[in-house]
């Protein structure tokens, strides 16, 4: 409680420099979205999630509003939020973006990665490879996240970084899904050591096709083994 009684705001007063508080509670609420946590069809309360998150009903009033404009959540007058779920379409339009915005961040990773972070790939490769044989699948959606993310921060520009950090979370779900067939992953491993090679060569233009077509076999693997069905996701 702060000086007039009232409950205190524990994520504002945490936030520091990281961005306004609404920021927060809608990547907070959008995570728990796509992560599965909230279906399609399940509506979600203001105050349960404020208390949960410590906030006050109109940062999570604000988050809903961006989430409406994002798809994510259907706004209803006099009834409340509802989650929309994410669509084939969706999905599709993340993939081919991530393709070229991937490509890019691969080929300008060439020029500005540091000698520390391509040792972190290059141990994220081996890691990976070596979960695999051991058939510990489910340590892969890490590695995975962690193989990109290196080449996000590596691109010298923020504005890249952060557009492709976002897409990324919009098929977490999905990508835990596909990394756990060993297919998947074996195929994911050859192509993640032929771009690591690529930038660890400088070989901006291999790099970024590789990268272009990883994202794309992603895709077209998930609709090979039937991850989607009748518009959704399953």
């Amino acid at each position: 409680m702060d000086s007039q009684g009232r409950p205190r705001d524990k994520y504002r007063e945490d936030s520091g420099n990281s961005g306004p508080l609404r920021g927060r509670v809608f990547r907070k609420v959008r995570d728990d979205i796509l992560s599965g946590r909230y279906r399609e069809g399940e509506e979600l309360k203001e105050t349960a999630i404020g208390e949960e998150m410590g906030v006050s009903r109109t940062p999570v009033r604000e988050a809903f509003r961006q989430l409406e404009l994002e798809g994510l959540i259907n706004l209803i007058p006099n009834k409340g939020a509802y989650v929309t779920g994410i669509t084939t379409e969706d999905i599709s339009d993340v993939y081919m973006i991530r393709s070229r915005l991937e490509g890019l961040a691969a080929s300008l990773a060439c020029t500005h990665i540091s000698k520390e972070q391509l040792e972190e790939l290059e141990e994220t490769v081996y890691l990976a490879e070596f979960h695999t044989e051991k058939g510990h699948l489910d340590q892969l959606a890490g590695l995975d996240s962690r193989f990109h993310e290196i080449i996000y921060e590596s691109c010298d520009s923020k504005l890249l970084e952060r557009m492709l950090k976002e897409l990324h979370q919009y098929v977490i779900n999905i990508r835990q899904k596909t990394l756990s067939k060993t297919s998947r992953s074996d195929a994911s491993n050859r192509e993640h050591k032929a771009i690591m090679e690529a930038i660890k060569n400088g070989d901006s233009k291999e790099a970024e096709e590789l990268s272009h077509k990883h994202v794309l076999n992603a895709y077209e693997n998930m609709v090979e083994k039937g991850y989607v069905n009748g518009g959704k996701i399953e």
